[in-house]
């Protein structure tokens, strides 16, 4: 199933490619979880991402199954909570709806319309963060509250007590310019 969403995201670059397409495999896609009194975080550094600035397309996704809390029982918990068997990928198709200004070195702030798939469930949503270009490509930073309900995910219990519903996602990643030659 990855060569597959592998093989689309390429395809999808090879029909996009410009001196204005920036790609990344390696951001950072974190989640906050909280019960009461306890709180705990998740992490990977497996997002894999697009952005073609003429198109204004975005194009993330994150294999589930790299998703790590620092602790094995809770891992394998949260991948039966997302059955990653069946549905192992996170991910983010839509459009930046901001202006943006790749000659303005700022930090400017940039917000993406599209839909999110999770779990077999998508919703249309709307993420804030910012873009800042570098001298080696484009730093995207975004975080939104993703509610597991609107997803069809039955919030994890410990004991009685429920893991909240909503989960804070941060992702940051460095894009670099992307060629045919890649």
């Amino acid at each position: 199933m990855k060569n597959i969403l592998l093989i689309t995201l390429f395809a999808v670059l090879q029909t996009t490619v410009s001196a204005q397409t920036f790609y990344a495999e390696d951001g950072k896609a974190v989640f906050l979880s909280k019960v009461p009194l306890h709180s705990f975080e998740g992490s990977s550094e497996n997002l894999v991402g697009m952005i073609n600035l003429d198109e204004n397309i975005l194009d993330f996704y994150l294999d589930l199954e790299t998703l790590d809390t620092g602790n094995g029982k809770r891992d394998r918990d949260m991948r039966l909570t997302l059955n990653t068997e069946e549905y192992p990928f996170a991910e983010f198709y839509g459009t930046l709806s901001s202006p943006f200004d790749i000659n303005n070195p700022e930090p400017q702030p940039a917000t993406a319309k599209g839909t999110f798939k999770i779990h077999g469930n998508q919703q249309e949503v709307e993420i804030e963060g910012t873009l800042t270009p570098t001298e080696d490509g484009l730093l995207l930073k975004a975080s939104w509250i993703l509610n597991l309900t609107d997803y069809d995910i039955e919030p994890p219990k410990l004991l009685i007590i429920k893991v909240d519903e909503n989960q804070e996602i941060n992702i940051e990643m460095l894009l670099t310019p992307y060629s045919e030659d890649e």
